[in-house]
């Protein structure tokens, strides 16, 4: 059987029990028992009979699909809340005209009823409001995590490789420079810093090519 393994952050590989051509199409299934094709692009390991390869979703849906559908589906519920709250706010100005008098509460009078009534609805309807309010400013925070997640490069992803070289280039320039003194330290461990940003890239790059070249 064939099935999902994490291979580093980001990057989930298929587990396979026989070996399989680069191009091939194979059938994975997940730990909730779901099964998805996926087209073969590396192998990255073997051990214990097993061997690993770097795969991508048949149907395109990658990391940035996922991202992408999950701000599609929060922006709905932020709309969704932002609706309500606005037709809350409404509801609770039906009476402002009323209200606005500072007519007092009539004790025993016919309409003492009426008139606590349409506090209550107005009070009620204005909470509502601003809670919905409230919700709609939350899932606005939480889609922009996910719109930033989805213009981001990561491992996952088979054109990654351009981007990783791209960084190792910018790390490396950043770190020559602090080792050579063209670009002042900010403090006393700028250096170790920019190796170590630079050791990260690199890193990545080699998993990129390993994944995807």
């Amino acid at each position: 059987m064939n099935r999902y393994a994490k291979f580093c952050p980001n990057v989930f590989v298929a587990e396979c029990d026989e070996k399989h051509e680069k191009g091939e199409v194979i059938t994975l299934e997940t730990k909730y028992g779901k099964s998805i094709e996926n087209v073969v692009f590396n192998l990255v390991a073997s051990r214990g009979g097993k061997f690993y390869y770097s795969v991508v979703r048949a149907d395109g849906f990658d990391y940035k699909a996922f991202c992408e559908s999950r701000a599609a589906r929060i922006q709905g519920f932020a709309n969704t809340a932002s609706r309500a709250s606005d037709v809350a706010y409404v509801a609770s100005s039906k009476d402002r005209e009323f209200l606005s008098m500072g007519e007092p509460v009539k004790i025993g009078h016919h309409s003492e009823k009426r008139h606590r009534r349409i506090i209550e609805q107005a009070q009620k309807n204005m909470t509502r409001s601003v809670e919905l309010s409230a919700k709609a400013d939350s899932y606005e925070s939480r889609l922009a995590y996910w719109e930033e997640k989805a213009s981001q490069f990561n491992l996952s992803m088979p054109d990654c490789i351009g981007f990783y070289e791209y960084k190792v280039e910018e790390a490396t320039k950043y770190h020559e420079g602090i080792k050579c003194g063209e670009i002042k330290k900010e403090h006393a461990y700028t250096l170790t810093y920019a190796k170590k940003a630079r050791n990260e890239a690199e890193k990545n790059l080699a998993l990129a090519k390993r994944l995807w070249g």
